[in-house]
């Protein structure tokens, strides 16, 4: 658990003070892009003192000038921290509603256009949903999100939620899939406990959805790449 501990403590001493003084600086210059980078660094200082060491391979495949949709395969709590600080540019992330209710951490996340997603939601709310992540990419953004729709429980591929990919066609944003591994033996879904190591973020080549007739067949394209970039113990087994 010391992991753990070193991860929290760097997340309350650096995080709490942030906020506390980057929020109302926000507000008062109204541009959130210096509490972003601050929470980006912050993000990371954290899962460096939990001993994890990140590599990415294939930035290369980011478009450049066009807002985007980065997908990833999701299988750790530790996946946002370790992912979104190594994307380019500033990015919107679709997260689980409830952690819009954390003090301080929640009302930095609206500010910063982070999309709330509902678990098992309703179709108005996951229209809802679809409606803030388009916003957000038309004002600049790009957008992070893990398909799956939540954490895998044994690490292998899961089959995808259809939002994300309606969300590619009516915005017309290029989807850049992502594989990661490393992650789902840090820390496995039910528990705390933090061990050491790698994480491996491997950036794959960005999918144009106006090249596909149906939803499926370019959410079928995606997850094919992502499957196929992923280790084998981490590949569905149908």
């Amino acid at each position: 658990m010391l992991a753990t501990l070193k991860l929290i403590f760097v997340y309350l001493t650096l995080g709490l003070p942030a906020g506390l003084i980057g929020i109302p600086y926000t507000l008062l210059v109204g541009d959130i892009s210096l509490l972003y980078r601050v929470g980006i660094w912050i993000a990371h200082a954290g899962v460096r003192a939990a001993g994890i060491r990140t590599e990415i391979v294939g930035l290369e495949h980011v478009p450049v000038g066009r807002n985007c949709i980065f997908m990833c395969n999701h299988v750790s709590n530790l996946d946002p921290p370790v992912v979104l600080p190594l994307l380019p540019g500033r990015s919107s992330v679709l997260l689980k509603k409830e952690l819009m209710k954390v003090p301080l951490l929640g009302r930095a996340m609206r500010m910063a256009k982070f999309v709330p997603v509902e678990r098992g939601s309703r179709r108005d709310a996951a229209k809802a949903s679809v409606e803030a992540a388009a916003e957000a990419l038309r004002s600049g953004l790009n957008i992070m999100v893990f398909p799956e729709g939540t954490r895998s429980k044994d690490g292998r591929l899961a089959g995808f939620k259809k939002g994300p990919f309606y969300l590619a066609q009516e915005t017309g944003a290029w989807i850049v899939p992502i594989a990661l591994s490393g992650t789902e033996t840090m820390m496995r879904k039910g528990s705390l406990a933090i061990t050491p190591g790698v994480a491996r973020v491997q950036v794959l080549e960005a999918i144009n959805p106006t090249d596909f007739s149906t939803r499926e067949e370019l959410m079928s394209t995606v997850r094919s790449a992502i499957w196929r970039a992923l280790p084998e113990s981490m590949q569905p087994l149908s």
